[in-house]
């Protein structure tokens, strides 16, 4: 995306705000008028002071124009910056809220792919950089272009040969500008792009703080943040030296203009044939108009420098929102009657194209039966949970619920009638209460509490100060894992669906609670389909069926002792965890 495209497209979401974008620049334009029309009067009131005796009805006659006019001034100059202000932060919100919808919307694929935190620096820093180069925009921009052309109109009407003086050196300031903008483009989007890096490098390793210190790996990723920070540093380098090239380069252009205004004016008024008279008033106008000629090049490259950042920064965000979302389904059926029954037909499934994983996987799962799936770490396990969830779609085959094919259905009916526990416990910055009722938000606190006796949950909650009121931090560190399963179990039996996914739902919970979700869990899914993925082979024995998966197929199929007695692979897994029993 070129970065005029992008600064376009960025502008479009001012449009809703287009009332304010027109009250911010007619202030602009009542500021500009006010501010150049203050040298002229103050030219005229100095004429009344040097010519003779002072006449000072006059010049206070001036000095009250120009206090009222410094007052309308400040007036529409604040009036400006509310209104900029108002437009950037309500665009800038409006393009966070849509950038947050449309990762929701994203498939998991993509997020898979994806360093959680060069997401998060996407919605956070670079919202703000876009930000901070709208408010420059609106605020500086247009007011600085317009006080050039107006500047340049009024020496032209005033004195021409100043005016020409002023316009000589004009491209000397443009030269400036241009140099300065070329070379910080490319700065300031290596910098977005390392920033998003260091920023998804510093969340994975506080993530996982607590592993970095078992393994003793501090020192090791100390020297990778290094280089993270080293490479940000050196591109943050580059760009902010370029920046800093705006201030001296455009006050040395300024100095430079300032003072050949000052000796060409000077020997016109002391030229007496000269083509145009220059009073001692006259000659200070044109000095105070050539000092606002030129500071809004200073101006105008500083703002030009923050959106080179902020384009640099609205490419990033773009880049996301151009992904595609996941296929619509508004048009397909809610599935409102699940009977829980379920057939896989003849699935292909890979993630990478030419590395098959699921191939030709066949089942039919009748309504209530509990499914277990077994099997070596890499079988497909998780896959085929993804496939039954939809956050991912089959290569080929189908897979039907109730009868019908799940992509004919919606998503949101379809994962309505799951119940899911994962091994990774997920819980927010909220209350025990508002956790639990996560699936559920309207849900009494009577249902609250039997789902979380229902889970074992109960009593340790009934052990805090405020109980089910209690705040928990975020993902709930201030819990023990076991405590935090047993929320997320209980979350599920409050919504009570027709089927469940148990992905190692118990690996965090001791072996006497164990036990005793185990009991719920049964009472649970009396009626229920269920699909339960385990490792620890003793908590699948009840099940209906056991799937015993290797590299993407099925090869054995039957109830524990049915695969027992086939001393075939599951013997194997099987005795492998209690042949010292």
């Amino acid at each position: 995306m070129k970065s005029k495209s992008t600064l376009t497209r960025l502008v479009s979401y001012t449009k809703p705000y287009a009332f304010l974008l027109f009250i911010a620049l007619l202030s602009a334009v009542v500021s500009v008028a006010v501010t150049l029309l203050i040298p002229v009067l103050t030219g005229d009131a100095i004429d009344y002071m040097v010519e003779g005796d002072v006449d000072f009805e006059s010049v206070f006659k001036y000095i009250y124009i120009l206090l009222a006019l410094i007052a309308a001034g400040t007036l529409f100059q604040w009036l400006l910056t509310a209104c900029t202000n108002s437009l950037t932060f309500r665009t800038v919100r409006d393009l966070r809220n849509q950038l947050f919808e449309h990762i929701n919307k994203l498939p998991l694929k993509y997020l898979d792919c994806q360093q959680q935190g060069d997401i998060t620096a996407r919605i956070s820093s670079d919202m703000d950089q876009v930000s901070e180069g709208l408010l420059q925009g609106f605020t500086q921009l247009f007011s600085g272009v317009l006080t050039i052309v107006a500047t340049i109109g009024i020496l032209f009407y005033l004195n021409w040969i100043i005016a020409l003086v002023v316009l000589v050196l004009t491209p000397l300031s443009l030269f400036v500008a241009s140099f300065i903008t070329k070379r910080s483009h490319s700065t300031f989007a290596a910098q977005a792009v390392k920033r998003g890096e260091v920023s998804g490098y510093v969340e994975e390793i506080f993530a996982g703080h607590k592993l970095v210190q078992a393994f003793s790996q501090e020192v090791s990723q100390k020297k990778i943040f290094d280089v993270h920070n080293q490479e940000l540093y050196k591109t943050g380098f580059k760009s902010q030296f370029y920046g800093a090239l705006v201030n001296p380069c455009t006050r040395f252009v300024n100095n430079l203009v300032y003072a050949s205004v000052g000796v060409v004016g000077a020997l016109i008024a002391l030229w007496s044939d000269a083509p145009m008279s220059l009073s001692a008033g006259l000659l200070f106008t044109c000095l105070m108009y050539a000092n606002q000629y030129t500071k809004p090049f200073n101006e105008i490259t500083g703002v030009i420098t923050e959106i080179q950042s902020a384009t640099a920064a609205a490419k990033r965000i773009f880049k996301v929102l151009d992904e595609p979302q996941e296929e619509s389904d508004e048009n397909n059926e809610a599935l409102t009657d699940c009977d829980g029954s379920l057939k896989i037909d003849d699935v292909y499934f890979s993630y990478i194209a030419d590395r098959p994983l699921i191939q030709g996987l066949n089942l039919d799962v009748k309504q209530g039966q509990r499914i277990a799936i077994v099997g070596p770490t890499g079988c497909g396990k998780t896959t085929l949970i993804n496939l039954l969830m939809r956050f991912y779609d089959v290569n080929q085959g189908s897979i039907s619920m109730s009868g019908k094919d799940i992509r004919t259905i919606t998503r949101k009916s379809l994962r309505d009638n799951y119940g899911m526990v994962l091994q990774d416990s997920w819980l927010f910055e909220g209350t025990i209460k508002e956790n639990i009722a996560y699936g559920k938000c309207d849900a009494s606190d009577e249902e609250i509490i039997n789902a979380a006796k229902l889970a074992n949950a109960h009593d340790f909650i009934d052990k805090f100060p405020d109980k089910y009121d209690t705040m928990l931090t975020e993902n709930g560190d201030n819990l023990s894992q076991g405590q935090k399963q047993l929320l997320c179990i209980a979350r599920i039996m409050l919504t009570h669906p027709p089927m469940l996914i148990l992905d190692e739902a118990t690996s965090s919970i001791d072996t006497r609670t164990e036990m005793k979700i185990q009991d719920a869990f049964y009472n649970l899914m009396q009626g229920r389909t269920s699909f339960i993925v385990a490792h620890r082979l003793s908590t699948i024995r009840e099940c209906d069926v056991i799937l015993v998966m290797k590299d993407g197929n099925i090869i054995e199929q039957g109830n524990h002792n049915e695969l027992l007695a086939k001393r075939g692979f599951y013997y194997t897994l099987y005795n492998s965890q209690f042949e010292n029993s």
